[in-house]
């Protein structure tokens, strides 16, 4: 089992930055591949990132892509998402996952995950 705590998240005006953390513990080596979802008021959940861990492959979401970086430290088991040019329909809770991916190919940031975090809200608002 898999144990995945976030933080980083606030309130910040539209253009502003934030970085999100995911710290992993427990059988975190068992899983190759995270993500971060975000859910808004009233919304679906919504895949924003995920990182293949084996070859460091990426994938965004459109709405994400040229502001958004997901990038994990393998020396601390801690997984990132850096955000710039925030705007306000960022704002929503966000949450990290992992699961085993066979690939880099199934390691998108859709379906099903077998581990979450209790997420962290960011709200972006002047």
């Amino acid at each position: 089992q898999v144990q995945l705590v976030e933080s980083g998240g606030g309130s910040v005006q539209p253009g502003g930055s934030l970085r999100l953390s995911c710290a992993a513990s427990g059988d975190a080596d068992s899983r190759n591949c995270m993500a971060w979802f975000r859910r808004a008021p009233g919304k679906e959940r919504e895949g924003v990132a995920s990182l293949y861990l084996h070859i460091t492959n990426t994938y965004y979401a459109d709405s994400v892509k040229d502001r958004f970086t997901i990038s994990r430290d393998n020396a601390n088991n801690t997984l990132y998402l850096h955000m710039n040019n925030l705007k306000p329909e960022d704002t929503g809770m966000y949450y990290c996952a992992a699961k085993y991916a066979y690939g880099y190919s199934d390691c998108r940031p859709l379906g099903s995950y077998t581990d979450w975090g209790q997420g962290t809200q960011v709200t972006v608002s002047s």
